[in-house]
């Protein structure tokens, strides 16, 4: 995590956990939603599998925000059942799936899983690739990495355009990934713009394509992260309020709600059900 004098910590990958390729993560059903109960350390190796085989995966960095709009649109619901991992990134998904039977979860978020693979990736010798974002954000993050990291593998950092790209724009991508030799792309397009492109994309990419979001500016110190205690409470939604109150008030106002009711009829129908479960004799 970032602290306060810009040090940072990564969280830690316990050795005795292994991965087997052909492992199905376990998904729990959150308001409509698959979210991945599986432990940090377990998701992280799972990507570093995957791209050391150098296949086309989707990984979905979900919060409230991203499970709420995959409810309001069917189609942006299926991106997410399509997807090959989704991380509760939110506490809020972290308390869900402990509820539902996950009790070990602990949270997978976008900066954590950053700051995881570069430390990690190099000593498999996996190639990251920075896609999405601006070059002055890219650069800030290079300059960072290079100092914090020294030993990632950097195969290419490209900004993009707000606007959709053209089929030629697309395929430029395709060809700069795969000539970088890339094993994870670290996509930052926002939410959903990032989803849908990965969506679209799987199998066009042999490399792990993950949806970072916002985590290039905090990570490049455009913008602050809270404090572990704030984020342990779950109130890094507030924090990042605080900091963006034009962008984020009219989102936070709209699905945080939302899905707080979603949730408290999920978790009611759960204990119904099993209260009107007779007991086996």
């Amino acid at each position: 995590m970032l602290t306060g004098n810009n040090q940072i910590q990564v969280q830690s990958l316990s050795p005795s956990l292994e991965f087997e390729a052909s492992k199905i993560p376990t998904k729990i059903n959150v308001i409509g939603s698959p979210v991945t109960a599986l432990p940090f350390e377990v998701q992280i190796n799972m990507i570093l599998e995957w791209a050391m085989s150098k296949v086309s995966k989707v990984v979905c960095v979900a919060n409230t925000h991203m499970l709420v709009e995959a409810y309001w649109h069917p189609d942006f619901s299926s991106v997410l059942k399509n997807a090959d991992i989704v991380t509760p990134d939110g506490m809020p998904l972290v308390w869900m799936l402990k509820v539902m039977g996950a009790g070990a979860q602990n949270r997978v978020a976008g900066m954590d899983i950053l700051l995881s693979l570069c430390r990690l990736a190099p000593l498999r010798d996996i190639h990251l690739f920075f896609l999405g974002s601006e070059m002055q954000i890219l650069e800030k993050m290079r300059k960072k990495l290079e100092r914090v990291f020294p030993n990632v593998k950097i195969a290419g950092m490209e900004p993009l355009p707000f606007r959709p790209l053209t089929f030629t724009e697309n395929e430029a991508i395709f060809k700069k990934i795969h000539d970088s030799g890339a094993g994870i792309v670290l996509v930052a397009l926002g939410c959903p713009k990032q989803e849908y492109w990965m969506n679209q994309n799987k199998d066009k990419i042999q490399a792990v394509m993950i949806g970072l979001g916002g985590t290039f500016p905090v990570f490049a110190e455009s913008h602050k992260r809270a404090p572990y205690w704030i984020r342990h409470l779950g109130g890094e939604w507030f924090y990042r309020l605080i900091q963006e109150p034009l962008r984020l008030f009219r989102r936070y106002s709209t699905t945080i709600p939302i899905f707080i009711w979603l949730a408290f009829k999920q978790l009611l129908n759960l204990a119904l059900v099993k209260v009107r479960l007779p007991s086996s004799t």
